[in-house]
């Protein structure tokens, strides 16, 4: 009889499977020991460099006053999203910007560029001055409130499919509001466009001796192409004549037109680096290892991206953007293209999205100077901006607007590409609340007609997805 063959084979001795079970042992030991040791002197360089830090920033305490309005912008504070932080084993921190006065991070931008303009003297307060500005909101909510504040008037000229809530938030503010058709930057009646002729004929009015024709404002010269004052002073202005001091004073006590044009003024980009990109690297001491942000134009993420780079140079900045914007596939290929463009079927004239505030198909100054410092670009659909706005209310009682929630879906798909799961630090910008979106971004009919689901568990799919790291 002839035994199997499996049985004939010789079995390993004692000895070996006894050196086999001290290796596998040592094995893991070692690696036990290496990643303690790793762990350890990360830890001590974390200390060491909270060492040098100087204190916090600015924190409102009960025997401090603020100057108004304007002194209760910035210095908000950084949450830490729970639910999306222990599902993934990082800390995503978010700077609350829906804290500012205006409710949104442009309370920054808006502030800058008013009083830049009033440094260099382009405005001057209580003087019957008008700010004008293109928004799709919060820009000109911002502006309104800060005008009212300062001593100006401001007329804000927006696309009239934009959330209603924002239109009753600037006529309450006292602005003066132009709903146009949404339109290319190339089309003259484009709200951007609008805005700017809108400022240039400021102080224009029907010449009296000669009814047919209309006396226009003088534009002041200024540092930017970008940014347009008039006056309705012209007579020493057009003749470039010396003005004694007398003059000089009454020149500049007489109403302006300020064409503010935050896509390009630089002011939003120092906004950001000044304010916003200091405030998180003193409150994260310094332990952030990436930075998060949308762009619409371009200052946020530029300005708080160099500043936090120009601290630590392995800082990764990733773009969040929405569908249909092409800023996604300029920083990924190197071309402003989407294809959702060559389909007809878009909702809106500018970006195919639901998402507010972020999302462009045009470079923007303030956008160029974040290109040499964006690492990554991240994608964000409707459905998962959506479904990540829901599940914040249902699991950390967050009530966020569109461009938190693509903000925050950026930073799961950031997590999930790198495969980080060892408690490092990912910051990203709450712009606003859902407030102002009731009537679209927070409106389930709105978004049934529009096709785009409510569906949280998006979110708990994509956070249970394997890294591809």
């Amino acid at each position: 009889m002839h035994l199997p063959r499996f049985i004939l084979l010789k079995l390993p001795s004692k000895a070996t499977n006894r050196y086999l079970f001290y290796g596998v042992l040592v094995g893991l030991a070692l690696s036990v020991t290496t990643t303690s040791v790793v762990s350890y002197f990360q830890e001590r360089k974390r200390k060491r460099e909270e060492l040098t830090f100087e204190p916090r920033p600015i924190e409102l305490r009960s025997d401090e006053v603020v100057d108004g309005v304007t002194g209760l912008i910035g210095n908000t504070p950084l949450v830490r999203i729970k639910s999306l932080s222990d599902a993934l084993g990082v800390e995503i921190l978010g700077k609350a910007e829906f804290m500012n006065p205006g409710g949104s991070v442009k309370d920054r931008v808006a502030l800058r560029m008013i009083e830049d303009a009033e440094e260099r003297g382009l405005l001057h307060p209580h003087t019957g001055s008008r700010i004008f500005e293109g928004t799709v909101g919060s820009t000109g909510i911002s502006i309104a409130t800060i005008a009212r504040a300062k001593g100006y008037e401001a007329t804000i000229i927006m696309p009239d499919d934009v959330a209603e809530e924002k239109v009753k938030a600037l006529l309450a503010l006292g602005a003066e509001v132009e709903r146009v058709r949404p339109a290319s930057i190339v089309d003259k009646k484009q709200f951007v466009n609008l805005a700017r002729e809108r400022a240039k004929n400021f102080g224009s009015q029907p010449d009296p001796a000669h009814p047919m024709e209309t006396h226009r404002g003088h534009l002041i010269p200024t540092a930017s192409s970008s940014i347009l004052v008039t006056t309705t002073v012209d007579e020493a202005l057009a003749d470039n004549a010396l003005m004694s001091p007398k003059e000089e004073r009454e020149f500049a006590l007489k109403p302006r037109g300020f064409f503010a044009d935050q896509f390009e003024n630089r002011s939003n980009y120092y906004a950001h680096y000044d304010g916003t990109g200091p405030e998180i690297w003193r409150q994260t001491s310094g332990w952030i290892d990436a930075f998060v942000s949308g762009a619409g134009t371009g200052g946020t993420i530029a300005g708080t991206g160099q500043y936090l780079k120009s601290k630590k140079k392995d800082l990764l900045v990733a773009l969040s953007d929405p569908e249909g914007s092409g800023l996604y596939n300029k920083v990924k290929y190197g071309v402003m293209f989407d294809r959702k463009e060559a389909e007809g079927t878009k909702r809106r004239h500018q970006v195919d999205t639901v998402v507010e505030g972020i999302g462009i198909n045009r470079l923007t100054h303030n956008f160029e100077l974040a290109l040499p410092i964006i690492d990554d670009a991240f994608r964000v659909t409707d459905a998962e901006a959506v479904a990540m706005s829901r599940y914040l209310v249902h699991n950390d009682g967050l009530f966020l607007g569109s461009s938190s929630a693509c903000n925050l879906v950026a930073c799961v798909k950031l997590v999930k590409k790198l495969g980080w799961n060892n408690g490092q630090r990912i910051v990203t910008i709450l712009c606003d609340s859902g407030n102002r979106h009731y009537s679209k971004f927070w409106n389930d009919d709105y978004l049934a007609k529009a096709n785009i689901p409510i569906d949280t568990s998006i979110i708990d799919k994509l956070l249970a997805e394997p890294s591809s790291a």
